[in-house]
């Protein structure tokens, strides 16, 4: 059977792209694997290209290439094996492919993702990074190459099918509240912490952490969400997609995680996109839009869920929350400092470098001791993403110390 969509998964072996070729794997009539891209993963990658037979996989340096080539010798596997960015972002572009999942976890998401927009692809986006360190420049390049932006985090996702159709879609110029639209209402599950005493916050461990209580995700992430700064990084992006203000954004501690977003209008009505937490199912919607398709998700049943609740965030609790807020509010420059800090300090604390309540201190001072500068190109944002990491960098040497 002919494959209608050719794909690119940036960070095959993620959690993300992992549930990506789970989605694939249960529609193959529709979807097949034309490329696959990996950190240092060699092993997983090698199971990976034999189980979906990729034409190209990527490494992201030469020493992990050669490692899965050696892991695949001997296999019936007859993937190209490449290495490095400009090897991720040449097949992120090709003519043969049709949509890209971009799934790498950071800024190092950014080059490859951009070069799918400016060919005009199906680019479907689990790396807020991007939006994150690049909002405008990101989204005029989506308009001026056509490309289609579809949102894969849950909870972008969610607001997405929320909106109404002239709403749908990066391509629009048009206002929420010239459609009806009075606000976005965020949720977030409030993390491992949510009731934890505060005072106890700073003796938190790594396995406290990334373990989180809805959802399986990977260690960066799983740490966001523990601060909910993965939240103030969502805040930030839902600016971008759904061309509105931060006034127009509200976040919603909702622990059940079953509530993913909503969307609230002038009459009244509130939207709400339910579902159990799993990712193939805005996985689903994205790649078949606006088409539906198996995703292998268990319906919710009503009959067995426990009722919801909802509160407002404590900044006391999450001030990496009330920080991407507020640099949201300050612009690109900002936003684009607060997120290269952040993933230096969530390093440093897997690292065991420094304390969990240190990842705050460090985002805070990197911020103000970084000149308030505005960044339009992409040299000025990438520069303004090493800087940044310097800056955070020399502040956890005097932690550690």
């Amino acid at each position: 059977m002919s494959c209608k969509q050719q794909l690119v998964i940036l960070g095959a072996t993620g959690s993300i792209g992992l549930s990506t070729l789970d989605v694939v794997a249960r529609n193959q009539e529709q979807f097949c694997v034309f490329a696959l891209t990996a950190g240092k993963n060699a092993k997983k990658m090698a199971q990976l290209c034999v189980a979906h037979r990729p034409r190209f996989a990527v490494m992201a340096d030469e020493h992990a290439a050669q490692q899965l080539i050696q892991c695949l010798s001997g296999s019936e596997s007859k993937t190209i094996v490449l290495s490095g960015i400009a090897a991720m972002s040449e097949l992120a572009a090709h003519p043969d492919v049709d949509a890209v999942m971009s799934a790498i976890v950071g800024a190092a998401g950014l080059i490859p993702t951009l070069s799918a927009v400016e060919a005009g692809k199906k680019v479907l986006l689990a790396n807020k990074e991007s939006l994150v360190m690049s909002g405008q420049l990101f989204i005029d390049k989506v308009k001026q190459h056509k490309a289609t932006l579809l949102p894969i985090d849950s909870e972008h996702n969610a607001i997405f099918q929320c909106l109404p159709s002239a709403l749908q879609g990066s391509k629009t110029n048009a206002q929420l509240h010239e459609h009806g639209v009075s606000k976005i209402l965020l949720t977030g599950s409030g993390g491992p912490f949510l009731t934890r005493d505060i005072d106890t916050l700073n003796t938190v461990t790594v396995q406290e952490a990334v373990t989180h209580p809805n959802w399986s995700m990977g260690q960066k992430i799983s740490v966001d969400s523990a601060t909910m700064m993965n939240k103030g990084l969502e805040f930030i992006e839902a600016k971008w997609l759904f061309n509105c203000q931060a006034t127009d954004i509200e976040v919603v501690i909702h622990p059940q995680s079953i509530i993913h977003s909503m969307v609230q209008y002038q009459d009244g009505s509130v939207l709400a996109q339910m579902g159990n937490p799993d990712m193939r199912t805005p996985i689903a919607h994205a790649l078949a839009y606006p088409q539906r398709i198996d995703a292998g998700v268990t319906p919710l049943d009503f009959s067995q869920l426990a009722d919801f609740t909802f509160t407002k965030p404590d900044f006391t609790r999450y001030p990496n929350l009330q920080l991407a807020i507020a640099a949201c509010n300050t612009g690109q420059g900002a936003t684009t400092t607060v997120n290269a800090a952040n993933e230096v300090a969530v390093n440093a604390f897997l690292q065991g470098m420094i304390g969990f309540t240190d990842i705050y201190r460090i985002n805070a001072q990197t911020l103000e001791a970084t000149v308030d500068v505005n960044v339009h190109t992409l040299d000025e944002i990438l520069e303004c993403d090493r800087l940044a990491r310097l800056q955070a960098t020399q502040l956890i040497a005097k932690v550690v110390r």
